[in-house]
């Protein structure tokens, strides 16, 4: 069946407004479904993504040219006609306006061709002189420009101002790039890059973490040594979780939280291939993620179990010199890489403590004295990282903060948040906590 990229985006807009389906994957499961050329793949990916990350935007401009109701598939067609003349310059407006009504035939909206038609020829025509967003200088002016939850904007307002919140939310509409960490065990970062210069493949090395590499518009299948297993992917905030434990070669690690295994193969790394790691999840078919990780990268020190981090176990009690608590979270850290958790509502957090609270208590059990805990989360909500952190110093008195320098963290208190708009990474928090 030949599709175009505009209709495979379209599906996947479709997948994610309806069934709540994550959008890397499913772009993804669309481009191998219908074998999109890279070219055709490029777009589709480029289309949902920015439709995602601008859909209060495009709303704007299409209500202000547009009365009544729509169906979802309509606007659907709406926005990413709006994307294309707003954000993609080198796709000329009058394809943007064609493409959009030639997809109206095609998905059973004929009749609305004419609106979508009369729609877009407005904004295309105006494009110099839209109309202007109102309450410049205020949450609500700055939720619409980023197409942000307006709470989230008003949090980020508080803690860090207006323009330190409007360079977070850009940051989170800026294309991610795609961050990969050289696997040491194989290959020395010098002699991967010079692979990647051989396939004239541009590339930026990280400054601050030896073997972190950034390339833009890439997919990771396609990099040289991937079946090889030279490499993983990897941000540089989540690699520094694990590199401020200070783990030496002969260790025992406890990943309670490991899928997809991205910290149980830095930790193997950071071992130099000598010691243990248990990598654990509450679900089994998770865990495969895990195995098959490890063994493409040819990683033998890793065991999977499947575990309810918040249960405790007897048998692990001090057995670890390291473990590792990424815990479940709400993800507001890693929104330019997945653009629908902008969408959630703040009662969708406020269960969040309790189960990352209950999960580092547990598995502090099995920290052995002297030992290191790490806490970590994919998001910057100060409730789950700092608040908890504090929760749980003031409840275990047998732990304290331990400070740790490294990946371009200074965390003289041992806790550091990464920030998009300040390191250039994920959304993160690193808290590092010593038995006494």
């Amino acid at each position: 069946m030949q599709v175009s990229a505009r209709e495979a985006a379209l599906e996947t807009l479709r997948r994610c407004r309806r069934d709540g389906a994550w959008s890397g994957s499913s772009i993804d499961a669309a481009i191998k479904k219908y074998e999109l050329s890279r070219r055709d793949a490029a777009l589709a990916s480029r289309l949902c993504l920015g439709v995602l990350q601008n859909s209060r935007l495009c709303d704007f401009y299409i209500g202000y040219y547009c009365s009544g109701k729509l169906e979802p598939k309509l606007r659907d067609i709406l926005r990413m006609g709006v994307y294309q003349l707003l954000f993609l310059d080198r796709i000329p407006a009058r394809a943007a306006v064609s493409e959009a009504v030639a997809l109206c035939k095609s998905q059973g909206c004929a009749r609305a061709s004419g609106l979508v038609n009369a729609v877009l020829r407005k904004i295309a025509d105006n494009t110099d002189a839209l109309p202007e967003i109102p309450g410049k200088g205020t949450a609500s002016y700055l939720a619409v420009k980023y197409s942000h939850p307006e709470w989230l904007v008003g949090y980020l307002m508080d803690r860090g101002g207006y323009d330190f919140a409007e360079a977070f939310l850009a940051a989170d509409n800026t294309p991610p790039p795609l961050t990969i960490q050289v696997n040491t065990l194989k290959v020395s970062p010098a002699d991967y890059v010079r692979a990647l210069a051989r396939a004239d493949i541009p590339y930026k090395e990280s400054d601050v973490l030896p073997g972190c590499i950034v390339l833009e518009g890439r997919q990771a299948a396609e990099l040289p040594g991937y079946d090889e297993g030279l490499f993983y992917v990897q941000d540089r905030a989540a690699r520094a979780a694990v590199e401020s434990a200070g783990l030496l070669p002969g260790m025992r690690v406890l990943d309670a939280c490991a899928s997809p295994g991205g910290k149980s193969f830095a930790a193997a790394m950071a071992l130099q291939g000598r010691g243990e790691i248990l990598s654990c999840d509450i679900h089994e078919k998770k865990l495969r993620l895990v195995r098959s990780g490890a063994a493409r990268l040819g990683i033998d020190i890793i065991k999977t179990a499947a575990m309810d981090a918040r249960i405790y176990d007897s048998t692990m009690e001090e057995c670890f010199d390291v473990v590792i608590a990424d815990v479940p979270c709400s993800g507001f850290g890693v929104i330019g890489k997945k653009p629908e958790i902008r969408e959630k509502v703040p009662e969708s957090v406020k269960g969040l403590p309790e189960i990352q609270s209950a999960i580092l208590d547990n598995v502090s059990h099995y920290v052995r004295p002297g030992g290191v805990l790490i806490y970590s989360t994919c998001t910057v909500l100060s409730e789950e990282n700092e608040e908890t952190v504090r929760a749980f110093l003031a409840r275990n008195k047998a732990f304290r903060t331990d400070a740790f320098r490294t990946c371009g963290a200074d965390a003289p208190d041992g806790m550091y948040t990464f920030w998009p708009n300040v390191d250039g990474t994920d959304g993160f928090f690193v808290a590092k906590l010593r038995k006494i």
